[in-house]
């Protein structure tokens, strides 16, 4: 079967990115930006405030191994789905929760399992990610791709993500 793309926005790329990039069924994963007004946005446009685009992950999987519903439950483990626009010390638009849907078919996967999710019992308040379309993709610079492997030792990878990692049973 042809590989699928789907589009994720959990908080910070660099977090959403070292996660995927470790689960079996992915093949590239892509930082960059996506659901904002602004043509060809750059990391500092977003970090602004005012472009209405957030951080997301392009993510190729192959869904004969990693099933569109499977890769949702990723997304809900690896962020806190009911904060608005943040997550952890990160706030803001561009760190909003998110699902860009690529298909009929994804938007149906994506409100059910958002449904799930919800009814689960498993997060204290309701679920506010967003479930839409997806626009156009500006992949980030390439400074902000394979972050976390490249800058493991940097505070921010110390400090948030390698203990996220670490809560997931992934290699940190």
């Amino acid at each position: 079967m042809a590989m699928e793309t789907a589009t994720l926005a959990a908080g910070c790329f660099w977090c959403v990115e070292a996660v995927l990039q470790q689960v079996d069924g992915v093949q590239a994963v892509v930082s960059g930006f996506m659901g904002g007004r602004t043509a060809h946005p750059t990391y500092e446009d977003i970090c602004r405030g005012d472009t209405n685009h957030a951080e997301v992950v392009q993510v190729e999987f192959d869904p004969d191994v990693l099933p569109y519903a499977e890769l949702l439950e990723w997304f809900w483990r690896l962020h806190d789905p009911t904060t608005l626009n943040r997550q952890g010390a990160d706030v803001g638009t561009q760190y909003r929760s998110a699902i860009f849907v690529h298909s009929p078919e994804q938007r149906a996967e994506a409100e059910r399992s958002k449904a799930a999710a919800d009814a689960s019992g498993r997060f204290a308040r309701p679920i506010v990610t967003e479930i839409t379309d997806a626009g156009p993709f500006t992949a980030a610079d390439l400074k902000h791709q394979d972050y976390y492997r490249r800058n493991r030792e940097q505070a921010y990878c110390a400090i948030v993500i390698a203990p996220k990692l670490d809560k997931l049973g992934l290699d940190a």
